[in-house]
């Protein structure tokens, strides 16, 4: 039986993120194995996956880290998994293991080595400055190295593509385009939306996202501020985490939040369906995406949605009809889109009905693997 093996840093996002496709290869005939590190964070993810007959291993990742040691640690500990297990492909994904599994593959004699690029972290969407310069200067470097011994790199976006190629990171190495990691249309149902006492549409929001500036958290926060100031009956929900991302909020300001009364925090959630149910727009101001996975969710469920004209974002909105289109890093751009559906609380009938339709068109999460292990066979 052929050896299939997902490379990530989260046994989590490969549950939630890659679940479908790996059960597409399995029912292929491919034999499943998972590298994470820390596999004992989610017992229960961990559980399903052995009683589906797939393997789980373990290695070594400090995941925003930049010490040369501990990346070579996760390299080398990358190397000895893979050699051990022997697989015939092996997909990559999110920047560190995307970097040093395709290394560790290539060394250890893995015949096809596939990246992800589901996205272009902190890496690739800050100014740096100082000794980090240098570090970024040599994160480059490696990165390159490492897609130039990819036999493909599949993007979540064009925007993405075109950017590692005007970087000069990309060489000869073959690429492919797919549309996000898509949805899977019968877990996330279409729902009836929430209505007010007038029986309209009721003005309830939520976003969806790891709590990090460059996910547009202060921008979502300031918005529901003045909205607030003028129409305290809005509800808006926030659902996320704050991790050791240099980007992330703090717990204080977080907390802050909460006691102003400004949202209703959920924390992290393994199941957001009942919370997207609670609300009628998804709010996404994210500075960079591949696809977010949290917008296509909330369309599968006839929500209308208001993100940026951001690399992989803009894919994921018509303006004025699933929601509206706002500026990168604009409050008043997001403040203004928050009002409109305010104002015309009718109008989410017809962004319900766009949404649908076009999650359904563009990224049921079955077209999606298709596209995915056609890219991987060739």
């Amino acid at each position: 039986m052929p050896r299939f093996c997902i490379i990530s840093n989260d046994l989590y996002t490969v549950s939630n993120l890659r679940g479908d496709l790996l059960h597409a290869l399995a029912e292929q005939g491919w034999e499943i194995h998972i590298l994470v590190p820390n596999r004992t964070d989610y017992p229960a993810i961990e559980a399903a996956f052995v009683a589906q007959q797939f393997y789980i291993h373990d290695y070594a990742l400090q995941k925003s880290g930049t010490h040369p040691w501990h990346e070579l640690k996760t390299i080398q500990s990358l190397y000895r998994q893979l050699k051990h297990i022997q697989p015939n492909r092996v997909l990559s994904y999110t920047i560190k293991p995307a970097m040093y599994g395709t290394l560790a593959a290539y060394y250890a004699g893995v015949p096809a080595r596939y990246i992800l690029l589901s996205g272009l972290g902190f890496a690739f969407q800050s100014q740096h400055r100082g000794a980090f310069k240098y570090i970024k200067y040599a994160f480059d470097r490696v990165f390159a190295y490492a897609l130039t011994k990819a036999t493909r790199v599949i993007f979540q976006n064009s925007d993405d593509l075109a950017l590692i190629q005007q970087l000069g990171l990309l060489k000869n190495t073959p690429t492919g385009v797919v549309n996000g990691s898509g949805v899977n249309l019968d877990r996330f149902k279409r729902m009836p939306l929430i209505e007010n006492t007038q029986q309209q549409p009721a003005s309830i929001f939520v976003m969806v996202a790891r709590l990090l500036k460059d996910k547009g958290i202060y921008e979502y926060i300031q918005a529901v501020q003045q909205i607030k100031s003028r129409h305290p009956e809005a509800v808006f929900h926030l659902v996320g985490w704050i991790d050791d991302n240099p980007e992330a909020i703090s717990k204080h300001v977080l907390d802050e939040w909460i006691t102003a009364g400004l949202i209703e925090y959920w924390g992290r959630v393994d199941d957001v369906r009942p919370i997207i149910a609670k609300a009628n727009v998804m709010v996404l101001p994210s500075y960079r995406e591949g696809t977010p996975r949290s917008v296509l969710e909330a369309m599968a469920m006839g929500r209308a949605v208001i993100t940026t004209d951001a690399p992989g974002c803009r894919e994921t909105i018509v303006d004025g009809k699933n929601g509206y289109q706002v500026k990168v890093a604009s409050v008043t751009a997001l403040t203004d889109a928050m009002q409109k559906i305010i104002d015309t609380p009718s109008d989410l009938r017809f962004m319900s009905d766009f949404s649908y339709d076009m999650v359904c068109q563009r990224y049921d999460v079955h077209k999606v693997n298709q596209e995915m292990i056609d890219l991987m066979s060739n």
